[in-house]
């Protein structure tokens, strides 16, 4: 019998921001020098300064984001596939933001966040100050509810993230509103690949290439990912790894 093997560095080809710890009103980012993280799509790997947000909640602080390979891998998709102007609904720690201002293929980024810790948080922390100039310029952030904000410019992308949790089926409403106030032809959503995932399996289906087309359909949403190469079966592994029935 082979020993398990010994997990590996987590390594990305996006840009990883470097984070200060900083510690707020409700909010505090810490960094922890080495630590072992879950994957999104695979196994377990070890992370160099890592860093994480945490919130103040009623029963203490709840970690908000961390940059581990759950967080990153479960966002990249959308980044990578952003074009045009893209919107990003929830600053968390900036990165999505970020990696979609560096693609050439995006012209600008427009941040929605309702909280203006927050956004002083990464304000200065310097996040964006570490991009390529012309990958920062193209970056404005808007003091906003996500499910209230209408762009006055025409959206080519839409990626949200907003929720605490990977899992719930209420943040396909959520979605849906956000398009439709800002009428993106293109839209990635955090935790998709659940909602997706758990529509197959509620209705008996294998999620494979026609399934997800069905499904996609069925949501009504125009989604940014099925194009990507074994999307069906990356998200089916990741289900069997993530999906519940929040």
């Amino acid at each position: 019998m082979q020993p398990p093997a010994a997990p590996q560095f987590f390594e990305t080809d996006l840009f990883v921001p470097t984070y200060r710890p900083f510690t707020g009103e409700r909010w505090e980012l810490r960094v922890v020098p080495v630590g072992m993280s879950p994957s999104f799509w695979g196994e377990p790997r070890i992370v160099r300064d890592m860093a994480v947000l945490l919130r103040q909640g009623s029963k203490g602080m709840d970690t908000w984001m961390s940059m581990t390979p759950f967080e990153t891998e479960s966002q990249e998709i959308g980044c990578r596939l952003a074009t045009g102007h893209t919107v990003v609904m929830g600053m968390g720690m900036g990165w999505a933001a970020a990696n979609a201002a560096l693609r050439p293929a995006v012209s600008r980024v427009t941040i929605v966040e309702r909280d203006p810790e927050v956004i002083g948080l990464i304000r200065d922390t310097g996040i964006f100050d570490q991009l390529l100039t012309d990958a920062a310029a193209k970056i404005a952030i808007v003091q906003a509810d996500a499910l209230e904000w209408r762009s006055e410019a025409p959206v080519d992308t839409l990626l949200a993230d907003i929720w605490l949790r990977l899992n719930g089926d209420d943040r396909v409403d959520h979605v849906r509103t956000m398009r439709a106030n800002t009428g993106a032809p293109r839209v990635y959503f955090w935790g998709q690949e659940m909602v997706l995932a758990r529509r197959a399996r509620d209705t008996g289906r294998v999620l494979d290439d026609a399934s997800l087309t069905a499904i996609v359909g069925e949501i009504g949403l125009p989604l940014i990912g099925p194009e990507w190469p074994s999307y069906a079966a990356l998200a089916a592994q990741a289900a069997a790894r993530w999906l519940t029935d929040e």
